[in-house]
């Protein structure tokens, strides 16, 4: 009788809450088309009486985005216009001459081709300035606007004319567009000791196969691999699937890896590894920054959870929530998030609450952090991405470095060595003699370079406070004698912060005559925290010990 009751009254809640449930979806329904009818009349009372011509389609995408600047930066309308831009996300795929671009002062710059594309196999190089395409001016355009003329179907011709640092007149380039692929793995080798590295940028289509094809090769070329660093920093992920299948490499066959938790149980998805591994034993160390995001820390989440990896760096982003891409009418789409993610100890790794707000979000507090444990028992939190087990302090540049860099005086001076000298015999051994650095003092003092700092802004300051209050004739004389002094000291800072400068022209430098693999081979000379990983890996002992769970 009771067991009898007892599932009566089941079935009676169960019929409440879906009676409930279908109120609030009739209540949602009867909203959504009063707010529709509500827009379509704003819409057409505008288009016949505003004063001016309005644009329809550009209201219409305004209004779109600020409804769902609301809701969170994640959940975006994709008009036509965007959908190539937003399909490279996911598949990695382009039409186009493949090419960095940037803006500077009129002009939108060739900033790096790719190896092996038609931008670097018709000749072009950093540095030359996009005057036409296809007979249009390109003086004044902005870089999406440039880099939509340069996009379009494989196959099809592009006429340029570039001006070259140089070259007095200038010059014409006709390039046939090709499918440009950006790979997922710039970049790997293979160090003494058997330690393996690869820079993971990406998880677009077959992310997971190019890892376990680099994994085989690394196999294939060397007599034991003793140890893999996967660089995940500055990472900020892509599809969830290919992070699960790379996390799959690693560990065997039926290990939870995330779950995906929305609105509603139905909702509710649990991803787990699917294969066999043949990894399961292989040391690994995952590096990661502030960069990496989403699917970066499910996979560097995972392997934490499951002790499987070190994990090295700084904290993640923090990005805990799922996208669902959505096709509208019109061939336009929409990217909603649908749920958020949860790794297999349980913790969720948001770092920002959009609930609340109007959509700006709010840091969740340290205070509301929950605690977990791992498979072998370390404590591990959520609320705030991945944090590493062994922290170290991001790298900071100087004011001056930054300045150098962010006025494009660095990779203006890469371009006259390129043009001037013959490559270095390697990425990595390639020296900043006095010679050159020499070089380099004289060419930043025949720039328009600004050196702003910190201390010069301070006075300056101090002088307009001063004339504020009536005090200037006071310390008028105080105050220039301390901008002199400051003068003085400030045209030494070259040569104060020589080292860091020079890391910043090798990189520049080396990306001239070795591209991307250059750039990324060039950066890792004086990398602490790739030598911490291979430092880790070299260790057995310790690199257990680090893996290994609290006894309390």
């Amino acid at each position: 009788m009771k067991t009898a009751l007892k599932g009566f009254l089941i079935i009676m809640l169960l019929q409440i809450a879906a009676v409930a449930q279908l109120k609030a979806q009739n209540q949602n329904n009867f909203e959504i088309s009063k707010s529709l009818d509500i827009y379509a009349n704003v819409l057409r009372e505008l288009n016949l009486n505003y004063v001016d011509e309005i644009s329809p389609g550009e209201l219409n995408q305004i209004a779109i985005d600020a409804m769902l600047t609301a809701l969170d930066p994640y959940t975006v309308f994709v008009p036509e216009s965007q959908i190539e831009d937003f399909q490279l996300m996911t598949t990695g795929e382009y039409g186009g001459i493949g090419s960095l671009i940037q803006k500077i002062g009129d002009y939108v710059y060739i900033s790096e081709p790719y190896e092996g594309f038609p931008a670097q196999e018709a000749g072009l190089k950093a540095g030359d300035r996009i005057l036409e395409i296809n007979g249009l001016d390109a003086k004044s355009k902005n870089s999406p606007e440039i880099s939509e003329l340069l996009k379009g179907q494989p196959g099809t011709t592009l006429q340029m004319r570039i001006g070259r640092e140089g070259v007095q007149d200038p010059i014409d380039f006709e390039l046939v567009r090709k499918r440009i692929r950006i790979d997922n793995i710039p970049y790997h080798t293979v160090y003494e000791g058997g330690i393996g590295y690869m820079r993971l940028t990406g998880f677009t289509q077959k992310a997971a196969t190019e890892v376990k094809k680099v994994m085989e090769a690394m196999h294939q070329e060397n007599d034991s691999l003793n140890g893999l660093i996967i660089d995940l920093r500055g990472n900020g992920g892509g599809l969830l699937n290919e992070a699960v299948d790379i996390t799959n490499l690693f560990i065997d066959r039926g290990e939870l890896v995330v779950t995906t938790k929305g609105k509603s149980t139905d909702r509710t998805v649990v991803h787990r590894t699917r294969n066999l591994t043949t990894e399961a034993e292989l040391p690994v160390v995952v590096m990661v920054n502030e960069g990496s995001a989403s699917a970066s820390e499910i996979v560097a989440g995972a392997l934490q959870d499951y002790d499987r990896a070190v994990i090295i760096g700084q904290r993640t982003f923090g990005k805990g929530l799922v996208q669902n891409v959505l096709p509208l009418t019109y061939n336009t789409q929409m990217k909603v998030t649908v749920a958020q993610y949860f790794i297999p100890s349980g913790r969720g790794i948001q770092a920002i609450d959009y609930k609340h707000n109007n959509g700006n979000g709010t840091k969740i507090p340290d205070s509301l952090f929950s605690s977990f444990r791992t498979r072998n028992g370390r404590l591990v939190y959520d609320g705030g991405g991945i944090l590493p087990d062994i922290q170290v302090e991001p790298r900071e540049f100087s004011l001056l470095s930054s300045q150098l860099f962010g006025q494009n005086i660095i990779f203006q001076f890469a371009n006259k060595f390129a043009r001037e000298n013959d490559a270095p015999e390697s990425a990595e051994n390639f020296m900043i003699t006095d010679d050159i650095y020499k070089d380099f003092v004289q060419f930043v003092h025949q720039q328009d370079f600004v050196h702003q700092t910190e201390s010069e802004e301070a006075i300056q300051l101090l002088r307009e406070t001063a004339e504020d209050e009536a005090y200037l004739h006071a310390i008028s004389d105080q105050i220039q004698q301390l901008e002199e002094q400051l003068k003085a000291y400030k045209a030494n800072d070259l040569y104060k912060y020589r080292a860091e400068i020079e890391e910043l022209l090798h990189v520049e430098i080396a990306t001239r005559y070795y591209y991307q693999k250059g750039k990324i081979r060039a950066s890792l000379v004086n990398d602490k925290e790739l030598k911490e990983a291979r430092a880790i890996l070299s260790d057995r002992n310790r690199y257990e010990e680090l893996l290994k769970g609290s006894t309390d």
